[in-house]
């Protein structure tokens, strides 16, 4: 115990960096979906996806019929999407960073199936799922 109260300060960093690395897994993403069940999703129809990278990235490849939003953008345009609140929507960014951060705005908004693409358009395209230009 005088441990403790001697070296309060080394105490006091050490839980606060336990609690700055258990913070990622901690905090709630939302719903996932790997490439195949993305296909699965589509090919069922009434999926709406949305793609929030850059438009750069976005012309470099994008899914086929994906509507795009910058995440930068979405805050102010997710009007646009209001249609689709009782379809299944996807989100998709480059790695799945930028996607957790949409849905989770997305479902703020009201949207109900809500999923990222796990992996992001880099892992569609490692699993040789096609994109368009």
């Amino acid at each position: 115990m005088n441990f403790l109260l001697d070296n309060i300060f080394v105490v006091a960093i050490a839980v606060i960096s336990g609690v700055a690395l258990l913070w990622p897994a901690l905090t709630p993403r939302g719903k996932r979906a790997t490439p195949l069940q993305v296909t699965q999703m589509i090919n069922r129809g009434k999926t709406t996806v949305v793609d929030v990278r850059s438009a750069e990235e976005f012309a470099a490849g994008h899914l086929r019929d994906a509507k795009h939003i910058p995440l930068a953008d979405l805050g102010n345009r997710i009007g646009e999407l209001d249609k689709s609140k009782n379809r299944t929507v996807v989100v998709v960014c480059q790695s799945g960073a930028r996607g957790d951060k949409a849905a989770r705005q997305l479902q703020a908004a009201g949207f109900e199936d809500v999923h990222s693409l796990e992996g992001g358009l880099a892992a569609w395209t490692a699993a040789g799922l096609p994109v368009t230009k």
